[in-house]
């Protein structure tokens, strides 16, 4: 997994993700067009399919809203690597088939570098400084569920198989 990066801080809760006015709106791609709006408002209109977002700590807390991954998903971003998650963040992104990795050298990595992610191992390699840094690799049950794009989807992989 390739893609150029957007940094965000520590403690971004899911109403700066996607603001509480658009949880009326239920698919990715609608979503998508209102992500970060109020924290950063070129986020929508600028993302690239593939780009990943890095982070510090506690990314995705506060409700439990499902909406939040979904607007990340729908906005094209492959991954998301931070410090640490909040843990229904973490399972309602694994839910909807979004990658999400923890490192604790996302101070190292800036804003347009472009990332080389390798999910399997957790090696991440900066392209632009030459870096690489370990991230923690999620279990192969886990990266099966995103990979399907979800455990809807994985399900019905399994129940078809």
């Amino acid at each position: 997994m390739k893609g150029n990066v957007w940094i965000f801080a520590n403690d971004i809760d899911t109403d700066a993700i996607i603001p509480g006015r658009y949880l009326t709106i239920n698919t990715a791609d609608e979503l998508a067009q209102h992500a970060f709006e109020g924290v950063r408002p070129e986020f929508a209109s600028d993302v690239k399919p593939g780009d990943i977002i890095i982070a510090g700590t506690n990314f995705g807390c506060g409700s439990s809203r499902e909406h939040a991954p979904l607007a990340l998903t729908g906005a094209g971003v492959k991954c998301v690597i931070a410090k640490s998650f909040a843990r229904i963040f973490f399972r309602n992104s694994i839910n909807i088939g979004l990658m999400l990795m923890e490192c604790p050298d996302t101070d190292s990595i800036q804003e347009g570098d472009e990332l080389d992610v390798d999910l399997a191992s957790g090696l991440i390699t900066n392209k632009t400084k030459n870096e690489t840094y370990q991230a923690v690799p999620l279990p192969d049950f886990v990266r099966n569920i995103t990979d399907a794009g979800g455990l809807i989807e994985y399900t019905r992989q399994q129940v078809n198989a």
